[in-house]
């Protein structure tokens, strides 16, 4: 698998976990003191731990095989994707300067990565 492709993964998990703790607060009906531990220890919150921990160890693969400067600045894909998420997932409505904003980030990523 190429470094690329594993920063994708990495990516994507990044926005899952999100998802998840998204989710999971939801259902939780926010955090505050009265349902810290509940929150904490429900099924969807340990989820979007797991997934960033498997974040976390694809990004040490990908760190290994690519430059940070060129790595990092292409992580913040995430961002981007992250917008689309709540547009999709969440039916989030979201306005004009933020779809704005995520093209100057994918724009910007392309020219990092071009060679």
């Amino acid at each position: 698998m190429t470094a690329y492709l594993i920063l994708l993964f990495n990516l994507l998990l990044l926005v899952a976990g999100q998802i998840a703790w998204k989710i999971g607060l939801e259902q939780q009906g926010g955090i505050h003191i009265g349902n810290l531990f509940s929150v904490l220890f429900s099924p969807l919150i340990l989820l979007g731990i797991a997934l960033y921990a498997l974040a976390t160890g694809l990004w040490f693969v990908v760190l290994s095989r690519l430059p940070l400067s060129l790595a990092y600045p292409l992580q913040s894909l995430a961002y981007a994707v992250g917008i689309f998420a709540a547009w999709y997932v969440f039916g989030e409505i979201i306005p004009l300067n933020r779809w704005i904003g995520a093209a100057v980030i994918v724009l910007g990523a392309v020219i990092i990565a071009a060679k």
